[in-house]
């Protein structure tokens, strides 16, 4: 017969069995009001089973043991049930418990004077540490992923209609105005990227100069390469020209931006390189870099000295803003490189989002690029205006803007201009028509008569800010002058550029009503039927967490959200979830497109909004009023307490969907991917999460682990003859090399900041480098710095 139960109190049993009691009454009495709501029985039942099996163990009894195996047992065969073999899904399902299960084992020995009883117990944890090596070998191949159709051959070619094209130069932000990201050099290829070196390391000396600006930093920018010169922007838009071979600063630019005039992020995405035509090469300014600020003035500087030139503008820079009315610090601000075409200078600018609905305008300007004259203005609301307002009127305020870049067609004399939303990108009841014909559109701009040629709107009525953050990329379809078109919700449309006729299939789905506001609700939205980004919608199932307690509590927020698919309206009685979310899809780092072989690359968020529209009294209450730079407020997370000035509702969005004590996502991994996308067949050829955790973890603890999660991401990608992918924009400071026809990561290298910018290639003295700025990026969370890399082979 056994030996009887121990009657001394076990220690480690009580400290265990309490604990396993404690959580088993969180699980219940949430698991209970989870299944009110409609949700899994799966917590109520395990909260009951816990709180009886901690009971027992506190008590000394060996079956408070047996019934947690038994627990533990049972979750196995639920949790595959649920979210079958993806490793990252059953890490709260089964890690936690499991760990847990380690307890047990450890102290159910103490409970019995059974012969060989610690046996069971290092039985257990031998079976625990082989299910830990299986699960994290599984997770650590998170970079391995299906190759599902051949890489296209690279033999086909794609007219360029720009001036200047990426060769050994990088000549605009996108490589060219063709914006493909695209470079011809292939010194560096598949099979010799992995000897690829820092060659070396500058600093801008554009840091924060508190810790309140701090929080607004991060350096977005791609550089240009012109010749013998590499030109660099920084956060307050100094410019600085480096020597391409060492890094060697030459000059530096500081257009004096105060403080006052940082909007939500500090950044300069690029700018301009222009040649004046017939002028003489020793000529003052007969090659400029132009470029807009953050406090809207428009500058042209020496491409040769960076001294202002002295016939563009007052002493080298025009005023934005003029026009405008009034214009508080910080609320307008071009953080975008403009697009020279035909030798006229488009900007546009960023407004302050959710401050006001009569914010200022979001007109679309056209400037001469040697004079700085206003050549026209597009303001949809007066388009019989051709340039300054009459005398006593501002441009229209409120409208649509253009805070991203666009693309331009010197052939056609087309700008392709991706616009943002009608101020207060949440509340559409007092917009006009003119701002719902344009909004969320792609508008073809005439450059030599700043009319509309055509426009393609994704989103009617959009109060999801799904505004459109990335440019536009010219190709060749099939024949005709077309152009690749990301968005924010994940679709990518081909369109004919000279008409904006569809290419590519576009169907319409049922978008669902309801909301604050039913009766400006769309019966209907267009989607693409040829490829996108987005991702089925959202289950209790794809909730996540740390551990079976945060599971549970996003799986609580999911069912008491309104929540009725793609294009679910914002609400005011509860939260309602955007999916996905304002950061994408794709956001402004854009595609990459090797035009030879026909490929796109995107990289993209997979991330909801937790978002709620809050009444103006409750705001008021809150103490949510309109931003005053002047006062030192600045920074922010874009969204989070906007107070949408003018409307009947602020907006309060939860970007991502974060529990606030952890910190961790509430939708399970990946929250980020990359994607090649054959264009001549619109199949995926890849796709694969992107980004590891190394720098992710709860509480903001850095876990450190190798581990492909699939981060959020900020910034682009630039492909290369050779057929390699160079990317950073990860919030893992990790600058990759990645193999176009598989997708399989073959370089990596640790930057010094956060990479949200988008590297480009260049050659000088017949060596290829690739440049990459790592400034950070506040929003992203990720460190910021000064620092540009370059990286080439050895010599």
């Amino acid at each position: 017969m056994p030996e009887a139960p121990r009657t001394s109190i076990s220690w480690p049993a009580l400290i265990v069995g309490v604990i396993v009691g404690l959580i088993g009454l969180v699980l219940a009495a949430g698991g209970a009001w989870l299944a009110a709501l409609g949700g899994s029985l799966y917590y109520v039942i395990t909260g009951l089973a816990m709180l009886v099996s901690g009971i027992l163990l506190a008590r000394g009894r060996l079956l408070g043991g047996w019934i947690y195996v038994a627990v533990f047992l049972l979750t196995i065969p639920w949790a595959f049930w649920e979210v079958g073999a993806d490793a990252w899904a059953l890490v709260p399902r089964l890690i936690a418990p499991l760990v847990l299960l380690v307890a047990v084992a450890l102290v159910m020995p103490t409970l019995t004077r059974a012969a060989h009883r610690w046996r069971y117990a290092f039985g257990t944890i031998a079976a625990v540490l082989v299910v830990f090596i299986v699960a994290g070998y599984t997770i650590a191949r998170g970079d391995a992923h299906r190759v599902l159709a051949a890489l296209p051959a690279a033999t086909g070619t794609m007219h360029d209609p720009s001036p200047l094209q990426a060769d050994g130069d990088w000549p605009a932000y996108g490589g060219s105005y063709a914006a493909r990201r695209y470079s011809p050099l292939a010194q560096i290829t598949p099979a010799n990227v992995g000897g690829l070196k820092q060659v070396w390391l500058t600093h801008t000396g554009d840091m924060p100069s508190s810790e309140d600006v701090a929080k607004t930093y991060g350096d977005e920018n791609t550089p240009l390469k012109i010749g013998d010169t590499l030109y660099v922007c920084t956060p307050k838009n100094w410019i600085v020209a480096l020597d391409p071979a060492t890094g060697a600063k030459r000059w530096t630019f500081d257009p004096h931006v105060p403080d006052s005039a940082i909007p939500y992020t500090a950044a300069c995405r690029g700018v301009d390189y222009y040649e004046v035509p017939d002028a003489a090469s020793d000529t003052a300014c007969a090659k400029r870099i132009i470029f807009g600020t953050l406090d809207a003035r428009l500058f042209a500087i020496d491409a040769h000295t960076g001294q202002p030139c002295q016939d563009f503008g007052s002493n080298g820079q025009v005023d934005t803003k003029i026009g405008m009315g009034r214009t508080p610090p910080g609320y307008v601000s071009i953080n975008s490189a403009p697009t020279i075409v035909r030798g006229v200078v488009v900007t546009g600018h960023q407004v302050l989002d959710g401050q006001n609905r009569w914010a200022p305008s979001g007109v679309i300007r056209g400037f001469d690029a040697v004079t700085g004259k206003l050549r026209w203005a597009w303001d949809m609301m007066h388009p019989e205006w051709n340039g300054y307002p009459p005398a006593g009127r501002e441009w229209a305020r409120g409208t649509p803007n253009m805070w991203t870049t666009a693309s331009g067609d010197e052939e056609l004399g087309l700008v392709y201009l991706p616009m943002g939303n009608a101020a207060a990108d949440y509340w559409s009841g007092s917009r006009r028509p003119p701002e719902n014909h344009y909004a969320t559109s792609l508008v073809a701009m005439n450059v030599e008569t700043g009319k509309p040629v055509w426009h393609f709107q994704a989103v009617k009525k959009d109060v999801w800010d799904y505004d459109f953050g990335a440019q536009a990329t010219l190709i060749d379809y099939k024949g005709t002058p077309a152009l690749v078109l990301p968005s924010k919700q994940g679709d990518i449309y081909i369109l004919d550029r000279r008409t904006g006729k569809p290419l590519t299939p576009i169907g319409t789905i049922r978008a669902p009503g309801g909301g604050v506001e039913p009766q400006e609700r769309a019966r209907t939205q267009i989607v693409s039927k040829w490829q996108t980004l987005r991702k089925p919608p959202l289950s209790e199932r794809d909730m996540w967490g740390m551990s079976p307690i945060d599971q549970m509590i996003c799986r609580i927020q999911f069912r008491k959200a309104s929540y009725k698919g793609f294009f679910t309206p914002p609400t005011a009685d509860r939260r309602s979830i955007e999916y996905p979310g304002y950061n994408g899809g794709t956001d402004w780092g854009g595609i990459a497109v090797d035009p030879r072989r026909g490929v796109i690359v995107a990289n993209y968020n997979d991330m909801p909004n937790y978002v709620r529209l809050v009444p103006r009294a409750e705001a008021e209450k809150k103490g949510w009023a309109p931003r005053n730079q002047a006062r030192g407020e600045i920074g922010g997370a874009e969204g989070a307490g906007d107070p949408q000035a003018n409307t009947p509702y602020a907006i309060d969005v939860n970007a991502g969907w974060r529990l606030p004590w952890t910190g961790m996502l509430c939708k399970q991994p990946p929250y980020g991917g990359l994607r090649a996308i054959d264009i001549a067949t619109g199949k995926t050829i890849w796709d694969r999460a992107f980004g590891t955790a190394r720098t992710n973890g709860p509480f903001g603890i850095p876990s450190m682990l190798p581990l492909t999660i699939g981060t959020p991401n900020n910034g682009g990608a630039v492909v290369t003859a050779s057929g390699l992918i160079f990317i950073a924009a990860a919030t893992d400071n990790l600058i990759r090399a990645i193999d176009l026809a598989s997708g399989k990561t073959l370089w990596t290298h640790k930057l010094p900041a956060g990479g949200q910018a988008t590297p480009m290639v260049y050659e000088a003295e017949g060596r290829q480098y690739l440049v990459i700025v790592a400034g950070g990026h506040h929003f992203m969370e990720t460190p910021i710095g000064d620092e540009v890399l370059a990286f080439a082979l050895p010599r």
